[in-house]
């Protein structure tokens, strides 16, 4: 007679009936919450949301406590603790998104990446101009200040991990102070260093340098941080096989490190993209396109979302920032996703 073979059961998962249990417990919680918000002063969604939270904590430990007992309520009361967490940290992301998209499309028209604003104003209707002059200066701008910086902070990064000099712990300590500068700090010493005394003009090649002051120590910390994880195992069989360090950098290290190096990059990106300060001192802000960084004035998307609600005060100015705005945050994930797949492909 053939024996049944029971199925291996996985405790860790919860039952059917533990998921209605807990079901149960959220919906006894939102009528919790929403009588706290009727029946007492705490009104709003802030109140609610408050109510809310207390309740599912006292719930939980309640509940949990008297079915299986002291440990099983800690537990239960560190779940709620870091779902709530997770609530929390995701409420700003998806309010300022949400928020952006519902405004942004009204400025939105067909010519907005094709035309410029140097024959309309922010007052005009939505369809006369657009920000092609800020899209093209934004990644002007952005693009060689990555250029500049890059290199530095890689190679930054690689004297602190390998070389390890003498000059190692002063220059960490540079780079971290760096981190710390303002940014309006990062465009007066360019306007005070290099526009005052020598180019007399404002620019986009000085709005990159203001940038890239910004970036580097982003880049520079953050590819240090990405090579301290790759292990010495590989250093040492790069050594092994009668490589020098330059070559097993080169062809070991830095290929291992091409995901965090990428991440450098996005991080580096994030830093700058959105500066505002900076590129009003240096980059003169023009409402023409302008495609050449070392003359005349250049817009940039902080600098177009900044004067339309600076100098408009019309419906049509605000939904020209708005527009901005979204199309700013598009550029943003659209970058990041290209960066995201960069670094999944491998290495040839």
């Amino acid at each position: 007679m053939n024996k049944v073979i029971p199925t291996p059961t996985k405790p860790w998962q919860p039952s059917a009936l533990d998921k209605l249990e807990d079901l149960l417990l959220i919906v006894a919680a939102f009528g919790v919450a929403g009588a706290s918000v009727k029946f007492t002063g705490l009104n709003g969604k802030l109140g609610f949301f408050f109510s809310l939270f207390f309740a599912l904590l006292i719930l939980n430990f309640g509940f949990h406590y008297l079915k299986r007992g002291t440990a099983a309520a800690k537990d239960s009361l560190l779940q709620v603790l870091t779902v709530m967490a997770i609530v929390i940290t995701c409420i700003p992301i998806v309010s300022i998104v949400g928020t952006v998209v519902s405004k942004g499309y009204k400025g939105l028209h067909w010519g907005i990446l094709t035309k410029d604003m140097a024959l309309a104003s922010v007052n005009d209707p939505i369809a006369n101009g657009g920000l092609l002059h800020a899209l093209v200066g934004t990644i002007l701008m952005v693009g060689g200040a990555l250029i500049i910086s890059f290199p530095i902070g890689v190679l930054t990064a690689l004297y602190l991990t390998e070389i390890r000099g003498r000059l190692a712990r002063p220059i960490k300590f540079l780079v971290q102070a760096m981190s710390g500068v303002p940014s309006i700090v990062a465009g007066l010493f360019i306007l005070s260093s290099l526009i005052y005394p020598v180019t007399k003009e404002l620019s986009g090649l000085m709005g990159s340098l203001a940038l890239t002051i910004l970036m580097i120590p982003t880049i520079a910390r953050t590819s240090e941080e990405m090579l301290h994880l790759i292990p010495n195992e590989l250093r040492e069989a790069g050594v092994a096989l009668g490589g020098t360090q330059w070559r097993t950098v080169a062809g070991v290290v830095l290929p291992a490190a091409k995901s965090g190096l990428v991440t450098a990059i996005i991080l580096g990106i994030a830093r700058i993209i959105g500066e505002t300060a900076p590129l009003l001192l240096v980059s003169g802000g023009g409402d023409a396109l302008n495609v050449n960084p070392t003359q005349g004035a250049m817009g940039s998307l902080p600098y177009y979302i900044w004067k339309s609600f600076l100098t408009g005060g019309t419906p049509e100015a605000f939904a020209r920032a708005w527009g901005g705005m979204l199309v700013l945050l598009s550029f943003i994930f659209i970058l990041f996703g290209l960066a995201r797949y960069l670094s999944g492909r491998k290495v040839a």
